[in-house]
C-alpha cells in the first residue's frame, strides 16, 4: 500500500465513524445535550492530553502563547465547533438525524459561498449552477417544513466556517483540539458542576454504562480527527472532496432505514436538489482538478540530453 492509498484509507475511516455518529449520541441518554457537548469536550482534551504526553510534543505550546492573532483565530474556531457540535447533538437525539445529514451535505457549498464573500474568489460556472441549485434546494425545503431547515444550515454554517478558520490558523489536528478543548475547558466544566449543583448532571449517578460512555466522548472525538488529519497529508484535495460524502450519506441511511425518519415528497425534492448540485460541483471539481496537473505538467521546463 503507497502512501496516497494509506492516506485513502485514514480519511475514509475518520468519515465513516463520523457518519455513526448518530448510534453513538442516543446511547449517552437521560444526558442532555449540554451535558454530553461538556463530556465530549473535557474528555477530549483529557484524551489530547495523554497523547501529547506519550509523544512528548510540548514545543509548539510557548509558540502559541506569544501568537495573539493565532489564539484569537482558536478561540473563534473552538466557539463555531461548539455550536457544531451541541446543535449535532440535539438534533441525533431528538430524531433529526436526516436534518443532520443535509447540513454535511450542502457544507462544501457553503464552503464555496464563504470564500466568495470573505475571500473575494470567484465562482465557475459550473460552481455557480451548484449554489444555485442548493439555495433552490433550501427554498424547496422551507416550504415543505414550513419553515427554514434551520438544523441543516447550521451545522453546515458553522462547520464551513470552522475548516476556513482553520485553514488560515495551519495547525496539525492534535495540536489544534487540544487547543480548542482548553478554550472550551472552563465553560464546560463550571456547566457540569452547575448540573450538579442543580441535581441534573447524569455522570456517576446513572448507570456505570452510561458513565463510561460519556468518557468515551474523549476518545471518539479525537480519533477520527487524528485519523483525517493523517489522511489529508497524503492525499489530494480532490480525493478528500470525493471522500467527505460518506459522512452524509451513512447519517442520511441511518436516519431514514434505522431511526426510520419520515421523508415525505417535499423533503425528498430537497434533497434530491442538493444531490444534483453536489454531483455538478463534484464533476467540475474533478475536471478543474485534471486542468490544473496538466497545466503543470504544461509548464514544467523540457530537458534535452
Amino acid at each position: 500500500m503507497n502512501e496516497e492509498q494509506r492516506g485513502s484509507a485514514y480519511a475514509a475511516a475518520a468519515y465513516i465513524l463520523w457518519g455513526c455518529f448518530p448510534l453513538y449520541f442516543p446511547l449517552l441518554k437521560p444526558a442532555g445535550a449540554f451535558e454530553i457537548l461538556s463530556h465530549r469536550v473535557v474528555w477530549s482534551l483529557v484524551f489530547c492530553l495523554v497523547v501529547l504526553l506519550i509523544r512528548r510534543k510540548w514545543a509548539w505550546v510557548r509558540e502559541l502563547m506569544h501568537d495573539r492573532r493565532r489564539l484569537g483565530l482558536l478561540a473563534i474556531a473552538a466557539t463555531v465547533i461548539a455550536i457544531n457540535w451541541g446543535v449535532y447533538i440535539w438534533a441525533v437525539n431528538s430524531d433529526h438525524v436526516v436534518d443532520a445529514s443535509l447540513g454535511y451535505f450542502i457544507n462544501p457549498l457553503v464552503t464555496v459561498l464563504l470564500g466568495v464573500v470573505l475571500l473575494r474568489e470567484r465562482l465557475r460556472r459550473a460552481q455557480l449552477v451548484a449554489v444555485a441549485l442548493a439555495t433552490l434546494a433550501v427554498l424547496v425545503l422551507a416550504v415543505g417544513y414550513g419553515r427554514p431547515p434551520i438544523i441543516a444550515l447550521v451545522l453546515a454554517f458553522s462547520f464551513a466556517t470552522y475548516g476556513l478558520v482553520k485553514k488560515i490558523i495551519g495547525m496539525p489536528a492534535l495540536e489544534s483540539l487540544t487547543s480548542e478543548t482548553v478554550i472550551l475547558f472552563v465553560p464546560c466544566l463550571v456547566l457540569l458542576i452547575a448540573l450538579q449543583a442543580q441535581g441534573n448532571l447524569t455522570f456517576g449517578h446513572s448507570s456505570t454504562g452510561n458513565t463510561l460512555l460519556l468518557a468515551a466522548a474523549g476518545p471518539i472525538t479525537a480519533i477520527p480527527l487524528l485519523l483525517f488529519g493523517a489522511g489529508a497529508k497524503r492525499v489530494p484535495l480532490t480525493t478528500l472532496g470525493l471522500l467527505q460524502y460518506i459522512t452524509p450519506v451513512i447519517q442520511f441511511l441511518i436516519g431514514v432505514l434505522y431511526f426510520h425518519e419520515s421523508l415525505p415528497p417535499s423533503r425528498l425534492a430537497g434533497f434530491v436538489l442538493v444531490w444534483l448540485a453536489l454531483v455538478v460541483f463534484t464533476i467540475d471539481t474533478l475536471r478543474n482538478g485534471q486542468r490544473v496537473r496538466q497545466s503543470a505538467r504544461d509548464a514544467e521546463p523540457v530537458t534535452t540530453g
